[in-house]
């Protein structure tokens, strides 16, 4: 769900960037930006397409427990099928701390893709319907360590029996944590404050924070695509 009062949220990622930044040496050159990899996951279809410049270029930021995110995949998923080669799509993760799962499930998830790249989307959507399993008040009297043993054998379903221990080993890698951690951190540097948010072709759509549903994704794209077509530029005003 998205956050409606950014100044807050920019306060949030103040605090949340303090207590996991570190002190020591190690700790700020393996927060050192930019990565070296570009942040978030292509979405399956699109993984080894090289997106050409009429390429509609859709990102989105979910939060793994964020029932808003949820009901927005299905119509963005529906769209990206429609449209295939026309669009390419990489998905952001951005664990919203008041979501108190929202970092284990988006940790849990930089882990799958690490293992298994085909299986990242699936665990997504494995999270989104069995997402009031990790609710704040769900969860309030359990340790984190038994969370995160939920969602290892949770993922473990998703991602392979065979990737149990490898699933599980992830949660001791420091570099899943930094991962996790340069997603946040670069959610806050391109001024996303919620979720879901959606980006196309770099410029923020209007009503930050809701679903968009299928008619509304069809009505974007498809001005764009037929811009590309006839070289007009009409479609812009969208977006100004």
């Amino acid at each position: 769900m998205a956050q409606r009062q950014p100044t807050l949220f920019i306060l949030f990622t103040v605090v949340f960037v303090v207590i996991f930044s570190g002190n020591n040496k190690s700790t700020a050159q393996g927060q050192r930006l930019p990565p070296a990899r570009y942040d978030g996951f292509p979405y399956q279809t699109h993984q080894h397409q090289d997106a050409g410049e009429d390429t509609i270029k859709i990102e989105a930021f979910f939060d793994p427990v964020c029932p808003d995110s949820r009901d927005a995949w299905p119509a963005l998923k529906l769209a990206l099928h429609h449209y295939g080669p026309r669009t390419s799509f990489r998905l952001h993760l951005l664990p919203l701390p008041y979501h108190d799962n929202a970092y284990v499930t988006s940790r849990a998830l930089h882990i799958a893709d690490s293992l298994n790249s085909s299986s990242t989307f699936p665990l997504l959507e494995q999270f989104f319907k069995y997402q009031e399993k990790f609710y704040n008040d769900r969860t309030r009297n359990l340790s984190k360590v038994s969370i995160t043993k939920e969602v290892v054998d949770f993922a473990t379903v998703v991602v392979g029996n065979s990737y149990s221990s490898a699933i599980e080993a992830g949660f001791n890698d420091r570099q899943t944590d930094l991962k996790t951690r340069v997603s946040f951190k670069y959610s806050a540097s391109r001024g996303v404050y919620g979720t879901p948010f959606f980006f196309v072709n770099g410029f923020v759509l209007p009503d930050a924070g809701s679903p968009l549903d299928y008619n509304g994704w069809r009505s974007i794209i498809d001005p764009l695509i037929g811009s590309k077509s006839s070289r007009s530029v009409d479609p812009l005003h969208f977006f100004l």
